[in-house]
């Protein structure tokens, strides 16, 4: 019977990230707990996969993992009994009993595994809350403690790690896993990634070492949705160019099968429409506007809050005179057209950042998302639009 298909592309970029953890693993002084930390989705996850299937590799070389050897072969199909990849899931709908929600989150990322077999190419992006669970490090910490299945060690990929601590701030499925971190069992190993490191629990921190992924060329990226996601070259270079380095950012501004916008180009437009809100609507329009949003989940604002960033910067560029910079290269035109009529300085930017920045802190925080909007929307109107510009 012919052999499935590897599921997994091959890692690009971060040679020189990968030719120092080759080193060690081939030293033996390969840390036991790493923090794997930079940008969303400029290929964390892809890469802590990748260190554990150099890890349990029979046959390593100068260049990494051999991708031949059986263990090779199951960690790119993502089947590998030993290299156990956690990340946030979605939080089971109705009532469960805790061994009841430990199965249940556990279909869950099985669930979410055999769909990234079937499509490895997916955005870095979610719509709805995600989180790590006590029941779930409960879960880990078990695995840890149980006998490899293949060789001498396991690996354990936490993904998106910064969901350890939900976001009631409670920090049980973080402290679940601290003794583990502190005192790996035989020779696991554990790889936690991070866009927040900065939202972790110090003492979660504290026992990894970290080292920071940066993001890719702009050609590295383009290349990759040319010759791997097989998109069209005149849809890879914009998507390309938002994506800022991240792969994973960049097939979400890519329309989806039926035409219809990715996740983040709808949430770049949706960003667009906020701005422009922000400098035309009076008194209860904003309030209008921020009755659009729900008033719970207030996390799941802060791509959008990501995404404005980039608009505020673009306007700052082109108000001085540096169009060719911006990064919404497709809507040079009408950022030209918003610096002409609202007479927006440079300067200006630096602060409508400062409330964005703000907003995304309240994100964070669970503030309620209507009251999040009104001060967003009030904020930036003050920020860049001169008060002879406003109407009267």
């Amino acid at each position: 019977m012919a052999e499935a298909p590897l599921s997994l592309p091959a890692v690009r970029g971060h040679g020189e990230l990968r030719r120092a953890l080759v080193k060690s693993v081939g030293r033996g002084d390969l840390p036991a707990a790493l923090l794997l930390h930079g940008d969303r989705g400029v290929g964390k996850q892809r890469l802590a996969l990748w260190l554990g299937q150099l890890v349990l590799c029979e046959s390593p070389g100068v260049e990494g993992p051999c991708d031949r050897c059986r263990s090779c072969r199951l960690a790119l199909r993502l089947e590998h009994p030993d290299i156990h990849w956690y990340f946030p899931v979605p939080r089971p709908r109705g009532s469960f009993t805790p061994e009841r929600l430990a199965t249940a989150l556990e279909d869950a990322r099985f669930s979410e595994l055999s769909e990234i077999r079937e499509q490895p190419l997916r955005p870095s992006h979610f719509g709805e809350p995600r989180g790590f669970y006590l029941a779930t490090a409960q879960t880990l910490r078990r695995r840890a403690h149980s006998k490899p299945s293949m060789g001498n060690a396991q690996v354990f990929v936490v993904g998106e790690a910064e969901h350890l601590v939900p976001q009631e701030s409670s920090p049980e499925a973080a402290n679940a896993l601290l003794k583990l971190l502190e005192e790996p069992p035989g020779d696991s190993r554990f790889i936690l990634t991070s866009a927040r490191p900065g939202s972790l629990l110090p003492t979660v921190r504290s026992r990894t070492v970290p080292l920071h992924v940066l993001g890719l060329k702009r050609e590295e990226v383009e290349a990759f949705l040319v010759e791997v996601a097989e998109v069209d070259a005149t849809r890879a270079r914009p998507a390309a160019s938002l994506a800022r380095g991240s792969i994973g950012r960049a097939l979400g501004f890519l329309p989806d099968a039926d035409g219809d916008p990715g996740p983040l180009e709808g949430l770049r437009r949706e960003a667009w429409r906020l701005l422009e809100a922000s400098m035309t609507a009076r008194g209860g329009e904003a309030f209008g506007v921020a009755l659009g949003y729900g008033p719970a989940g207030a996390r799941g604002l802060l791509d959008l809050f990501s995404l404005l960033d980039g608009w505020i910067r673009d306007l700052a560029a082109v108000s001085s005179g540096a169009a060719e910079s911006a990064v919404n290269e497709d809507a040079v035109d009408l950022l030209e057209a918003a610096v002409r009529k609202w007479g927006i300085h440079p300067a200006a930017a630096a602060g409508a950042l400062d409330v964005v920045q703000e907003a995304r802190e309240h994100a964070q925080g669970n503030v309620n998302p209507q009251l999040i909007i009104v001060g967003l929307l009030s904020g930036l109107r003050d920020r860049l639009v001169p008060r002879t510009a406003l109407p009267a």
